[in-house]
């Protein structure tokens, strides 16, 4: 009997299984979860394991974790650690959670491997599919060329995500030998290794040879990739090469269903499930509810926790914005932010106060992307009526007054976008991976380290703008006691933002720029797992996670104790169970980060 290839854990294949009647013969044939190299070889076989590398973006990989834990869009390492939110719920729930906002995690928290044992599956399920493309015989020269390509932008988003999580980790590809073997001793290489030019060659290789379009919207197509070579670019600090990737994204990218590449205009667009795959979306993670399994793993299970507590959505109060995001959309007179000083004068909010008692919410000049951002007492959330507080609210002392909001399904669309399979919700709101907001504010600041102090604002400048359209602000509604009835002409709080004017970053100089850069970063991408890896690679982690955790900390017991020390929290720890499986002759092969 020919020699059977095993492809280790991906699930997909068994789409691709022949299925034998039981008969004399039995023994001759392959067992089930072995698949052949004819079954593989053809140019089905090699899109069913395209397909498999794509399924796992969501995380979910395994029955033995916990969706949370490696959810796409990094909810816990990227917000929470990053101090945009805290975990929430209350001190006993998730207690593993706990450590990841104090820093004080170690290595056997039970979080970090599963997140390493996610993105390894993916690059696993990529390396499967360019080992068998190069094999297929029934595909023509294009059709292998985009399938490379698509698997190898896929294994670069799952490298890069390593990457910036655990920054030393083991390079596996396809030409890795017998990289597929569970227990091969060679697999198990050093993390030693600079992986940069490995990442940056496989989203080139992308760039250079995906299509404009894709016949399926959920397909990464060569603009996608372009996005993220320049991000691979502006995390490594080499800035000419971004700025080349980035005007040409800007000028000329469109998405895979063939819309250029555009700010929408509603803010919310981006967080709806009706108005998803629009011209902003550059990668994202495809989800949708209903989906006719009966269970929610492809409806954003990885963000099932995060909604208010005791409310219509049942579960579960996670995920609650903490004070120092909301102080930062503060605004002044003119309508800019308070980037030094944003903390000096709390937004009002509603600690300790009866959802039975009276409240009036803050009335001084506020950015409206917060209330699109974090549901806070007395402002209409959605269309599921205004924030009531601490009715909301599992633990106020424990971690604050504030819901989210930007993973929230609305009311009126309720049947179609959000699922009730099981017991905490799922919806069908893609996880934003990149967007065009993203490009153009990690362009502002390839620009202002080039010197290009102009061309940084007028990037900053359009995000701005599109903030402060009529279409973003949050109104109250047209009948209080049935809020899908839609929303009158009145604001529901004091709104000011406006754009900087001629010369504000020149007059500042480029530290100062790039100051009002990464704090526009936070306003607008607030909630979306980026905070955390912007502040290490910058190198300001320390000082502004202390800073946080110092303010925060008289508001909330959550973080007592919390103290960031760098290098050692610049990055998570290689998982102590994967370094234990390494170990080959007594000896592990993979090291631990500095300082754990």
């Amino acid at each position: 009997m020919k020699t059977i290839r095993y492809i280790q854990v991906t699930a997909v294949l068994a789409a691709c299984l022949t299925t034998f009647s039981c008969n004399n013969n039995f023994l001759d044939q392959p067992a089930l979860g072995v698949v052949s190299d004819s079954q593989l070889t053809n140019k089905a076989g090699v899109n069913t394991l395209l397909i498999g590398a794509y399924a796992v973006l969501d995380g979910i990989t395994t029955t033995d974790q916990s969706a949370w834990e490696v959810a796409p869009g990094n909810w816990i390492y990227g917000s929470v650690s990053g101090g945009d939110a805290h975990k929430g719920s209350d001190g006993a729930d998730q207690g593993s959670m706990n450590d990841l906002m104090t820093y004080t995690q170690n290595p056997s928290n039970g979080f970090f491997n599963s997140k390493w044992r996610a993105g390894y599956e993916g690059v696993n399920r990529t390396n499967t599919t360019l080992y068998y493309v190069k094999k297929a015989s029934d595909l023509t020269a294009t059709e292998a060329k985009t399938i490379e390509a698509e698997a190898r932008f896929l294994r670069g988003h799952y490298y890069f995500d390593l990457k910036k999580m655990f920054n030393n980790i083991p390079w596996i590809d396809e030409n890795t030998s017998d990289y597929s073997a569970p227990i091969a001793t060679d697999f198990y290489k050093p993390n030693t290794e600079n992986v940069w030019p490995n990442i940056e060659a496989d989203f080139k290789f992308a760039f250079e040879n995906l299509p404009d379009k894709q016949g399926n919207v959920g397909r990464v197509n060569k603009w996608a990739a372009g996005a993220y070579l320049a991000k691979t670019y502006l995390y490594q600090k080499k800035y000419t090469e971004a700025k080349a990737l980035f005007d040409q994204v800007i000028a000329s990218g469109i998405t895979s269903n063939g819309l250029k590449y555009a700010l929408t205009d509603r803010f919310e667009d981006n967080f709806d499930a009706a108005t998803k795959n629009n011209a902003e979306s550059v990668f994202a993670v495809q989800m949708v509810a209903n989906d006719g399994t009966n269970n929610i793993d492809n409806a954003n299970r990885g963000q099932m926790l995060n909604f208010p507590y005791q409310s219509p959505f049942r579960c579960c109060g996670f995920y609650q914005p903490s004070q120092d995001l909301v102080n930062s959309y503060r605004t002044d007179a003119s309508g800019l932010p308070y980037v030094d000083n944003y903390n000096s004068a709390p937004v009002k909010n509603d600690m300790g106060v009866s959802s039975k008692d009276p409240f009036t919410p803050d009335n001084t000049s506020l950015d409206p992307r917060l209330d699109w951002t974090v549901g806070r007492r007395g402002i209409p959330y959605l269309d599921w009526g205004r924030h009531p507080g601490q009715a909301w609210i599992r633990s106020q002392p424990y971690a604050g007054p504030y819901s989210p909001k930007k993973n929230v399904y609305w009311q009126a669309t309720q049947d179609k976008y959000s699922d009730q399979s099981t017991w905490a919700p799922g919806t069908a709101i893609n996880v934003l991976i990149i967007r065009f907001a993203d490009v153009l504010l990690m362009a502002a600041e390839t620009e202002a380290h080039l010197g290009n102090l102009a061309k940084a604002q007028e990037y900053v400048n359009l995000v701005r703008a599109r903030a402060a359209k009529p279409v973003n602000l949050v109104y109250n509604y047209q009948d209080e006691n049935n809020p899908m009835a839609g929303f009158s002409t009145t604001p529901a709080a004091n709104y000011k933002v406006t754009i900087y004017p001629a010369g504000t970053f020149a007059g500042y100089g480029k530290d100062k720029a790039l100051q009002a850069i990464y704090f526009e970063r936070k306003l607008e991408l607030a909630m979306e797992g980026h905070r955390f890896f912007d502040l290490s690679r910058w190198g300001i982690a320390e000082q502004t996670l202390n800073n946080y955790i110092q303010y925060e900390s008289k508001i909330t017991t959550d973080l007592t104790g919390g103290r960031f020390t760098a290098p050692k929290n610049n990055y998570f720890p290689i998982p102590q169970r994967q370094i234990d499986l390494s170990t080959v002759s007594g000896q592990p092969t993979l090291k631990q980060n500095q300082g754990y």
